[in-house]
């Protein structure tokens, strides 16, 4: 009972609220199904994608394929923060390059993946490391241009090396800004996953949302963005757990 606070609570009547507009406003408003489903409809067609489209295994698809670009994207992400961070000279000279890559809207390599290995897994994964991919960098390297340089100077002072040094200063320093970045790059993973699967996809929930708007059933397309939405607030929720446990030294805000 005591997990039943006001913030508890209050998010629980919005749900509530919702979740009865969703039900009734619909019919009410002579909304077509076909338009805006109600929940029951939803949950009627959830019960025969279950049966009869393989719901499971679209689900389980699309969460591996988010966990695995999510972790592939993240770690590329984060070395190459570091090393970028750890050398101003390469820094200089590949930033242009990065910032480009950047700038080139990731939803259009999708096609090109496709053509260069055909209509498999590869291609979402690799849209989704390259979406993960920036958030990571971009949050390690500012983090590694504003550690600390007295602590730094201290740290060659007693004739630390410069793994050294990266280890015991420079890692640290940077947590809470590699968290951030990881926090963001869960929520794009999803994205990443399910442009894949819109353009070139035989799996997973992204190819049920196309299935389901060439059939003209919004029902399936509604579930499939509901578990999308589950899948990326899992893996945000696991990340934010983990930030809670690694950066437990930090004092927090009193609200």
């Amino acid at each position: 009972m005591r997990a039943l606070n006001p913030v508890t609570i209050t998010s629980l009547g919005i749900l509530t609220l919702v979740l009865l507009a969703w039900e009734f406003l619909p019919p009410a408003l002579d909304v077509p199904k076909f338009i805006i489903p109600t929940l029951s409809d939803c949950l009627v067609e959830a019960k025969r994608m279950w049966a009869q489209e393989g719901l499971l295994n679209h689900t389980l698809s699309t969460a591996l394929y988010t966990v695995l670009g999510f972790a592939v994207g993240s770690a590329l992400g984060a070395v190459m923060g570091y090393l970028l961070g750890m050398s101003a000279f390469w820094e200089k000279v590949l930033s242009p390059y990065i910032l480009a890559l950047q700038i080139a809207p990731k939803v259009a390599f999708a096609p090109l993946f496709i053509m260069w290995f055909g209509y498999n897994s590869i291609p979402k994964l690799l849209v989704t490391v390259l979406i993960v991919f920036f958030p990571v960098l971009v949050n390690v390297l500012q983090a590694m241009r504003t550690v600390d340089r007295d602590l730094v100077n201290l740290a060659r002072a007693y004739s630390l090396s410069r793994f050294g040094i990266f280890l015991k200063v420079e890692m640290p320093s940077t947590l809470p800004n590699l968290m951030a970045g990881l926090r963001i790059a869960s929520t794009l993973a999803v994205i990443g996953v399910t442009v894949g699967e819109l353009v070139g996809g035989n799996t997973g929930l992204g190819f049920l949302i196309s299935y389901g708007g060439g059939q003209a059933n919004a029902a399936m397309v509604f579930i499939a963005i509901v578990l999308l939405t589950v899948i990326g607030f899992l893996l945000y929720t696991v990340l934010v757990r983990i930030e809670d446990r690694v950066l437990h030294y930090l004092p927090k805000a009193e609200s």
